[in-house]
């Protein structure tokens, strides 16, 4: 599956991307705030196709983040579906990648999750000490509902989702 944005695409993973993504999750600077990975690249590729028969069920997805001339820029997972909230994360973007990279990436994952999978809010943590990622979801308009030790937890409506959308269409 692709999704078509302007400048990126995001396609759904697979078996020939291991490489990639296990060389994404072992860049300690990407990967700070995010779970630790162990194993290689062959235990990456049996990930992904267990991951495979998830996406098969319509339970998760992850997606290679893509130029328009098919450049792997980054990651991003959509996952712990519940009855009207997903949750999206382990999103990494390249260094080098183009600065819309991001913004282009998130809306494409709520224009997913919330019109063609028809969920009406998002779920997802971020690791306190992440400002950046922090600052980017609040900016959307998420708001911080919990917290631990580790972890902010946010909420994203779609009706939020749809108010800010204006603003950002031209990344559309």
């Amino acid at each position: 599956m692709i999704i078509y944005g302007k400048n990126i695409n995001m396609r759904t993973v697979t078996t020939e991307d291991a490489e990639f993504i296990y060389n994404m999750r072992q860049n300690q600077n990407k990967t700070k705030y995010l779970s630790k990975v162990t194993g290689t690249v062959e235990s990456q590729k049996e990930w992904i196709k267990n991951y495979k028969q998830r996406e098969e069920e319509k339970k998760e997805f992850y997606f290679v983040i893509e130029s328009k001339d098919k450049e792997k820029l980054g990651l991003v997972r959509m996952y712990d579906f519940q009855d009207e909230s997903f949750c999206w994360g382990s999103w990494l973007i390249k260094e080098d990648a183009p600065k819309t990279t991001a913004i282009e990436s998130a809306l494409q994952i709520y224009e997913f999750g919330f019109y063609n999978l028809g969920f009406e809010k998002s779920h997802f943590d971020v690791r306190k000490g992440n400002d950046k990622v922090i600052a980017f979801h609040q900016r959307f308009g998420a708001k911080i509902v919990d917290e631990d030790e580790l972890d902010y937890f946010f909420n994203f409506e779609k009706s939020d989702y749809e108010k800010m959308k204006e603003k950002y269409k031209r990344y559309l």
